[in-house]
């Protein structure tokens, strides 16, 4: 019996330790994009977008594949396959990332901290508006961040994002099914259709799908966390274990936004109600939804988990972009930039990735829908130049043939390339007209 259970003890932890990198991508993914974009987007249409969803995680899968396939195939994180591309590559990432980081950790951050003003009744302090109370506990929660990343004492919110997530998805589902079962009239009456034809539609639509599951900057980021992991443990994982991590995840965060659209839905679509454009506000709205389908005891419970993921989802942005940009410039400029003094060169990009956040959310913050409209918008136009060139790495000469996906994977990367690019060019139709 002995033996039995420590085989038993043996295959638990070896499949713990195969989820890594993965729950990170996770707990990166799960934030704006599930608990504002697809709240809302059931809010608004109902289940009529559902099926945006399930498509647009199936075409983008294969390129957030590549990011843990390429550092399981190779050994280093994808940024060395856009390197063996050539230089314009790593350009074209740094320069669309310089555009982007300040609007995304803008997102991020304003949406926790719009929770954490609801939750601890923050509101009015010291007679500031809504958008400068916004302001100051964003820039509080960004220095929480800037410390802990700056000190490596983060370690513990990466071993809770495993309860973290666990405790959001049985809310969720828990609060889905009390819904479902109490069949709310008001959606039977409901009768409000997405429209191909109305520009405001498509619009939302390409700011729902923009951050669908996450921005495709984070296949990026998930090689990047792979290739450390390796670093720590001092080997390689293989490509079935890293793809079993990201698949869990992948999955995972897919279930979870279909999870919150269906909450949407039932709450909000046919009710009259509108979804309010401030951060504070909108919190207010979320877990209210929770605490109508599940009852007053769940509202603690789901507070700490919503708060905790989003602002889980914060620290994974603010460690990302830094981490990235150096290892961009790593590469671009190695006699300059030394791999001995990334260090230094990781905390100045922090500091600046802070510094240009508090910028825009001091002098350039509106609400938090147009905060959150504009990075995923960003993020839906960019999504075609980064799947192309992840790609063109995994498919390059230093990838081991035997590694390579197959001519099938291959056909499904130009089909959701195409899919991509013509959704990019037909919003910038919509937008002009």
């Amino acid at each position: 019996m002995d033996s039995i259970t420590k085989l038993q003890e043996q295959q638990k932890t070896s499949l713990i330790s195969r989820l890594g990198p993965g729950l990170l991508y996770a707990g990166a993914a799960v934030g704006v994009s599930h608990l504002v974009q697809s709240t809302r987007a059931g809010g608004m249409f109902g289940f009529y977008l559902i099926p945006a969803i399930i498509i647009i995680h199936f075409i983008k899968y294969p390129f957030f594949e590549f990011g843990p396939r390429y550092t399981a195939a190779t050994g280093r994180n994808i940024l060395h396959g856009y390197k063996r591309l050539g230089n314009w590559a790593l350009w074209t990432y740094l320069l669309m990332t310089l555009g982007s980081m300040f609007i995304i950790q803008s997102a991020v951050t304003v949406v926790t901290a719009g929770l954490a003003v609801y939750i601890f009744h923050f509101q009015g302090v010291a007679g500031l508006g809504p958008q400068q109370v916004a302001a100051v506990i964003s820039a509080a929660l960004l220095s929480i961040c800037f410390v802990l990343l700056a000190s490596g004492r983060y370690s513990l919110l990466d071993k809770l994002i495993k309860v973290i997530i666990l405790i959001l998805t049985v809310t969720s589902i828990g609060a889905v099914i009390m819904l479902a079962l109490d069949n709310p009239g008001y959606y039977k009456s409901a009768n409000t259709q997405f429209n191909f034809t109305d520009t405001t539609h498509l619009i939302f639509l390409a700011a729902f799908l923009g951050w669908m599951p996450a921005p495709m900057d984070i296949s990026v980021w998930h090689s990047i966390w792979s290739e450390s992991k390796n670093e720590n443990q001092g080997g390689e994982v293989s490509i079935k274990d890293a793809l079993l991590d990201f698949r869990i995840g992948y999955i995972g965060t897919a279930f979870l936004a279909v999870s919150f659209l269906l909450l949407g839905a039932l709450v909000m679509y046919g009710s009259g109600e509108q979804f309010k454009s401030g951060g504070a506000a909108f919190a207010g709205q979320l877990l209210d939804m929770y605490q109508q389908a599940l009852g007053s005891w769940a509202y603690p419970i789901v507070a700490i988990a919503a708060l905790t993921t989003m602002f889980s989802t914060t620290l994974t942005c603010l460690d990302a972009f830094p981490r990235t940009q150096t290892a961009v410039l790593e590469l671009l400029f190695p006699n300059h930039f030394k791999h001995e003094k990334r260090r230094i060169q990781y905390l100045l990009w922090l500091l600046l990735t802070v510094s240009g956040t508090l910028v825009i959310l001091f002098f350039f913050l509106t609400s938090m829908r147009e905060m959150v409209k504009i990075a995923t918008v960003l993020a839906f136009v960019a999504a075609p130049v980064l799947a192309c060139l992840n790609m063109l790495a995994m498919y390059g000469r230093d990838v081991p043939e035997q590694h390579k996906p197959g001519r099938k994977m291959l056909l499904w990367c130009w089909l959701g390339l195409g899919a991509l690019i013509f959704c990019s060019v037909s919003y910038f139709f919509f937008s002009m007209i």
